[in-house]
């Protein structure tokens, strides 16, 4: 299955990628690996038009690590795992994951994970530049003053 947008405004782009088990049938290649075809990854930037982070979907099976370390240049890293279990790696740190974990890497963390259990893992991973966010929660927000109206 390949995601396509279903619906588009002047400010805003949605898309289906179906349930999470569909994420499995992904691919996606990495730029710091030409030629390496990575399974179970799916970046929404060209397909949402993101422009301040990047996002992707994944599904590490059931068994199955990622066989590299990786850092980033600029890009601060959020994990956020949905379900399953695993180990994650930072600068030789074992962090134990599961569903619910919610994990930040700055750009220079060595970084690996795996999926060291009997289910697949289901996790998002959100990439900005580190230090980029210029306010924080919900001081950016900008209250319309206009009546809530829900069509019929």
């Amino acid at each position: 299955m390949n995601p396509t947008v279903t619906r588009q405004g002047a400010n805003y782009t949605t898309a289906d990628l179906g349930a999470a088990d569909a994420w499995k049938g992904y691919t996606a290649e990495v730029a710091a690996l030409p030629g390496v075809t990575i399974p179970g990854k799916f970046f929404l930037h060209p397909l949402l038009g993101l422009t301040g982070m990047e996002v992707s979907v994944n599904c590490l099976p059931a068994g199955m690590k990622v066989p590299f370390y990786h850092t980033h240049r600029e890009h601060e890293e959020l994990y956020v795992f949905l379900r399953g279990r695993g180990q994650f790696q930072v600068d030789g740190e074992v962090i134990e994951i599961r569903e619910g974990t919610m994990l930040r890497v700055s750009p220079a963390g060595e970084r690996t994970w795996r999926n060291n259990s009997q289910e697949d893992l289901y996790y998002l991973v959100i990439q900005a530049p580190q230090g980029g966010l210029k306010s924080p929660g919900t001081e950016d927000g900008v209250t319309v003053q206009r009546k809530v109206a829900w069509p019929a």
